[in-house]
């Protein structure tokens, strides 16, 4: 029943959003070429599946996407496992930490595209330092947090590395890195955007800069909607492997 309510919510809120688009493009006295209606770009939609070049494009981002959070989340995560068993190492590494993380990643682009040149390899740095401060301040966090009954009960068992961390730490603190891990996927979708708009020939990110350049509005808009579209699917894929790791560490779901 809330699975109803919840696609109900989904498909009325999308309604209200096309609607507003509709009633702002026949408002606004714009012409069709700087601001297209939602038919518009549906059609531009399907122009751009027709030729493959859409298929195309989300294949390239995706590759970029996956290599850079993927890396990024695994090599947060052991990282912040190591300084939040050792405080008094990350007290030394934290300023430097809380010195690099308001730093944009856009910011970095000009600097790795000058040492990485244009291709994959700049959008799949700017995606890792997107995802890496959020997973691992969070899993720095929780690892803190965890209550010490964990490790007197595992001290009494006999319990060393690596099964403590297995069997008890990352279970303990998987909720509150779970956030953090939640937190970064936005992020590094939005800067894998950004970075495909400055240092690459291909993506989506790309075919928006392409799109614009050819005075393709449609286009434009219609490239916007599939990057909501796809943002949406990975945040409820990404929910749907914390609700079976929870599920299978026993927590709750």
């Amino acid at each position: 029943m809330k699975k109803i309510l919840s696609l109900k919510n989904a498909v009325i809120s999308i309604a209200i959003l096309i609607g507003i688009w509709q009633i702002a493009y026949t408002f606004s006295g714009y012409s069709d070429a700087l601001f297209p209606s939602p038919y518009q770009s549906l059609l531009a939609l399907i122009e751009m599946i027709k030729d493959g070049s859409l298929f195309e494009n989300i294949k390239t981002s995706m590759y970029r996407f996956l290599s850079g959070y993927v890396t990024s989340v695994i090599s947060a995560v052991l990282l912040g496992l190591i300084l939040g068993r050792f405080p008094s190492v990350f007290k030394y590494v934290n300023p430097a930490v809380q010195l690099l993380r308001p730093i944009s990643p856009t910011a970095w682009m000009p600097f790795i595209v000058l040492l990485f040149g244009i291709g994959d390899t700049p959008a799949i740095v700017i995606i890792f330092i997107a995802a890496f401060f959020p997973v691992l301040l969070s899993t720095v966090s929780a690892v803190g947090n965890i209550d010490p009954i964990y490790f007197k009960v595992a001290k009494n068992f006999g319990i060393r590395q690596p099964q403590l961390t297995w069997k008890f730490i990352l279970p303990a603190a998987f909720p509150q890195i779970a956030n953090g891990i939640h937190l970064a996927i936005g992020t590094s979708w939005i800067f894998l955007v950004a970075g495909e708009m400055v240092g690459a020939q291909s993506g989506l990110g790309y075919q928006i800069i392409d799109a614009r350049n050819n005075i393709r509005a449609d286009i434009l808009l219609a490239t916007i909607v599939v990057i909501g579209v796809i943002g949406i699917i990975l945040d409820g894929l990404l929910k749907l492997i914390e609700n079976i790791i929870m599920k299978a560490w026993g927590g709750q779901q």
